[in-house]
């Protein structure tokens, strides 16, 4: 565990624009983390950005039981709110993601906002469900990583005057935030912020052609940073950048030296090389 990298890292993000911190997110390894090694990352976070910029803590898991307790937890540290990612491996049906975001939202009076990422857990919550969830108070938004527009939009359209909907896929973030999406949680912005926080901004005021032109010069870093399994490809890049070791845990390995160009280039497009 690299505690001074992990200062430098909020560090460098509040100096350039981003306007929260999600801490233990996919990016930031949390599958490999035991259950005290991501309490303390969570803890070590909220110490580090020292009010400076709101924390949202990573509580998801697929026992509702451990959703809990890490959102309890997370909720004592005194974190702003919890990204909690639908259950991975073992498929609930949408009644069972419906009564486990409602136990963890009784459970714990932080604000939290449901994940749903079908690419990576191999679980889709429908608009249906997000619908009935958005009822609950402490319910405050959700981060839709699915990609899909036409979705988005219908989703907008039925829950956006209750939660914000925020992008979870960087690729189509500029026209979904143009669909009426509230921001862009975001992996490209570990390596780019300044220029993530700006193409945002821009987007969110309805500068379309202008958020596009900035989208432009990110879209082969969003790309590139999928080369391999996220976060490999960031780690990689952060390093680059002088920010942290660079270090994976198993299963995940170092970036390949058949992609490195890939990624370095991307970089170099968008200016941060």
């Amino acid at each position: 565990m690299d505690y001074p990298a992990l200062r430098s890292l909020v560090d460098f993000h509040v100096s350039n624009g981003t306007r929260a911190i999600i801490s233990v997110g996919t990016t930031g390894e949390s599958a490999t983390l035991d259950f005290e090694e991501h309490c303390v990352v969570m803890e070590r976070t909220q110490e580090y950005a020292d009010g400076r910029i709101p924390v949202i803590a990573g509580t998801g898991a697929n026992s509702t039981s451990e959703a809990i307790a890490l959102t309890r937890r997370a909720y004592e540290i005194g974190v702003d709110a919890c990204l909690l990612v639908t259950p991975y491996y073992n498929k609930p049906t949408q009644e069972g993601l419906y009564l486990h975001f409602k136990a963890v939202a009784e459970a714990v009076p932080i604000l939290q906002l449901p994940y749903n990422v079908p690419g990576r857990t191999a679980c889709d919550m429908l608009n249906d469900t997000v619908d009935r969830l958005a009822d609950i108070d402490n319910i405050v938004g959700l981060k839709d990583a699915t990609g899909d527009l036409e979705r988005a939009k219908q989703l907008i359209d039925r829950c956006g005057d209750r939660i914000a909907i925020y992008s979870g896929d960087d690729g189509t973030a500029v026209e979904h935030m143009l669909l009426g999406g509230k921001g862009d949680i975001s992996v490209t912005a570990n390596v780019a912020p300044a220029l993530m926080s700006e193409m945002c901004d821009t987007a969110l005021s309805g500068n379309a052609d202008g958020a596009r032109r900035i989208n432009e010069q990110l879209a082969d870093l969003h790309t590139a940073l999928f080369v391999e399994s996220n976060p490999i490809p960031v780690k990689w890049s952060v390093q680059q950048l002088g920010l942290a070791g660079g270090y994976l845990r198993l299963p995940l390995t170092p970036l390949s030296e058949c992609y490195q160009e890939t990624v370095r280039a991307a970089m170099r497009k968008a200016g941060v090389l």
